[in-house]
């Protein structure tokens, strides 16, 4: 499997935490992973490209074609140094995200990284109206460490598929945890609250000073955007409770 890896950036950084976000359930780790990015502006550092990604090409808005591809940033905030790994796309085999997991992890080590954090969504059957926020690692007394995640999450959900769950299950070296909200199982819907109470407790926790009311009023105007095509397409919601998340 290759993986192409362009470099655009070498900081010196003693110590990292590497957090997250790939395509998933209502994409609530994509979102979350790309709103940090917009409000805390790292450098770009690292790009990688790949066979094992989607057959896919995405246009953008000046008609030019861009393949797929999973970008790393580094941001200093306070006393702590930051990776951030926002993906287009999760590899679209069960070999081929195996194979990314330690492609990333070899990268994380590299960047000195001691913690990852990743980020996604527990599909529910209907939208929650205030979703709740889950955690779940490798070890106890560091998900403890989080604020305002249930730790209770042993039969609340089945087995984390994709990136989301492989990688912080391969980080045997590292601190790992996984910060799963809760959000509606619809192919098209995305889980923009769901999103917002994850920023929340990263903001508490790690001090990014993001504005959380900005952020709520950013989601209410996205959400009245979404009002009249959402109605026809949430019409029918699943019955049949949780499913996949990622």
């Amino acid at each position: 499997m290759e993986f192409r890896i362009k470099q655009f950036r070498k900081p010196i950084i003693k110590q990292a935490i590497m957090i997250t976000g790939f395509p998933g359930i209502g994409n609530v780790g994509k979102i979350a992973i790309d709103f940090l990015i917009d409000h805390l502006k790292p450098v770009k550092i690292m790009e990688i490209e790949s066979d094992s990604f989607p057959h896919s090409v995405f246009v953008t808005e000046q008609g030019l074609l861009e393949m797929p591809s999973v970008r790393l940033y580094y941001k200093k905030v306070k006393n702590n140094e930051f990776i951030f790994v926002s993906g287009d796309a999760q590899p679209v085999t069960e070999e081929a995200c195996y194979a990314f997991c330690n492609k990333l992890l070899s990268i994380a080590k590299e960047l000195k990284v001691k913690e990852i954090i990743t980020m996604g969504g527990i599909g529910l059957g209907k939208i929650p109206k205030k979703p709740k926020v889950y955690i779940a690692g490798n070890n106890k007394n560091y998900i403890k460490g989080f604020p305002n995640c249930n730790i209770k999450i042993y039969g609340v959900v089945g087995p984390i598929m994709g990136v989301t769950g492989v990688l912080a299950g391969m980080a045997k070296d590292m601190l790992s945890a996984v910060i799963l909200s809760q959000t509606f199982a619809h192919p098209v819907y995305l889980g923009v609250k769901g999103a917002k109470e994850i920023l929340a407790v990263l903001n508490q926790k790690y001090g990014f000073k993001l504005d959380i009311k900005k952020i709520a009023d950013d989601i209410n105007g996205f959400e009245e955007e979404m009002v009249s095509s959402q109605e026809q397409l949430l019409a029918k919601p699943n019955k049949g409770g949780m499913t996949y998340f990622g």
